[in-house]
């Protein structure tokens, strides 16, 4: 089990994407597109081992986070104060979005358990959120959680091999193409896999994780075997979450509307209680993400700004507590929660560009990380993350503006 103790930061960035926004996205996917959009995630996760290995370099190489590095990286104070401004919207934005999709997934998840409102838990939720932040109860909490989100993702896994998917149609989903109405759920397949804030968490946790003691090649090795195998399991799971989903409503034209909608997929495993345990595990796993995602943000932002790291300080309560507050708002006002749910994690990949150029310029810094700069492979790796999200993400929003109606 001496591999065991590899594997580190890697699984956090896999636990914080393992989420609502992943199930639901997945399971969109599946049930409209069958295997067409397999492309899509392998792209997504191919790209988040590069942009997460990035991370970890810099965490061990440097000590510092990601936010600290780009705040010394610019030193005029316009294109200092510029820099910030876009992270700090980037983030703000993106984690207010993921967020949203937190708090209606473990809305929804109750609604379903109880058949009171998934707006009315929407308030609930985002009150409770706030409540184990401010007491750090959410510790204790938390670990109940992961649990349960582990336990799902085994469900599924061992749901999607009791229902034989076509292994052929699978393969063939690797050549990428946009069928008709697939462009929004490209965009959130990414968005809800390559995750903005994770990029910050990474590199804070992997300094942590190999401290200056553990010999920097080996700590740098650990860390890549780390990143690759978590962020491919978090990859599996969620190809199960799409295998189930096409076997059971794929060319039946099912449309999502509720949680109820989506739980049919675990049928073959729970029969009359996939309702029940789907809306569970989604609840675990937005409650879980919905603590997680603001206290990503007070970091990041702490980091860019250069605060102290101090939870308890008003600042940073500020910062989660303002995501929290949008997020739960957001959520509440949504009538349809699982088209929400979807858009918010496609508000993530429209923002992953802006945060992975910053991050590519810090990798490319000598000054900082010496002879464990980006080489021409990884730059241009992350360059071809960079484009190909830009380009999806940017045509995603020049049609919802009607430019191509």
């Amino acid at each position: 089990m001496k591999w065991l103790k590899n594997l580190g930061p890697g699984f956090l960035v896999t636990a914080a994407f393992i989420g609502p926004g992943t199930v639901t996205t997945a399971s969109k996917a599946g049930a409209e597109f069958g295997f067409a959009l397999v492309w899509a995630l392998v792209f997504a996760v191919l790209a988040t081992i590069v942009l997460q290995e990035m991370c970890a370099r810099l965490g061990i190489v440097t000590r510092l986070g990601l936010g600290e590095a780009i705040r010394t990286t610019f030193k005029s104070p316009l294109a200092g104060g510029l820099t910030i401004a876009l992270v700090i919207l980037a983030i703000g934005v993106g984690n207010a979005a993921f967020e949203t999709g937190n708090v209606i997934g473990a809305a929804a998840g109750l609604q379903s358990l109880t058949g009171i409102h998934q707006q009315v838990w929407a308030v609930v939720v985002g009150a409770g959120a706030l409540l184990l932040l401010a007491c750090g109860a959410y510790k204790l909490l938390e670990r109940v959680l992961i649990v349960l989100v582990v336990l799902m993702s085994v469900v599924f896994l061992v749901t999607a091999v009791m229902v034989r998917p076509d292994v052929g149609q699978m393969l063939s989903g690797v050549i990428p193409r946009a069928p008709a109405g697939s462009l929004l759920t490209i965009v959130a397949l990414i968005g809800t896999t390559v995750v903005p804030y994770n990029l910050f968490l990474h590199a804070s946790a992997a300094g942590e994780k190999w401290p200056e003691s553990v010999p920097l090649d080996q700590a740098l090795k650990s860390a890549r075997y780390d990143a690759s195998i978590s962020i491919s399991i978090g990859g599996l799971i969620t190809l199960a979450v799409m295998s189930t989903a096409a076997a059971t409503f794929f060319g039946a034209a099912v449309r999502f509307e509720n949680v109820g909608d989506m739980a049919g997929q675990l049928g073959p495993l729970f029969g009359s209680g996939a309702k029940y345990f789907f809306a569970t595990g989604l609840l675990a796993a937005g409650l879980t993400s919905a603590i997680t995602a603001p206290l990503a943000a007070a970091y990041a932002v702490a980091g860019v700004l250069g605060w102290k790291r101090d939870l308890r300080s008003v600042r940073l309560r500020l910062v989660w507590t303002s995501i929290v507050v949008i997020g739960s708002v957001l959520a509440a006002l949504a009538t349809k929660p699982v088209a929400a749910i979807v858009l918010a994690q496609a508000a993530n990949g429209i923002l992953l560009p802006v945060v992975a150029v910053f991050l590519l310029v810090v990798m490319n810094r000598r000054d900082l990380l010496g002879r464990h700069t980006n080489g021409l492979v990884a730059n241009l790796l992350g360059g071809g993350v960079v484009l190909i999200a830009t380009a999806l993400g940017g045509f995603q929003l020049l049609t919802a503006l009607g430019a191509f109606s």
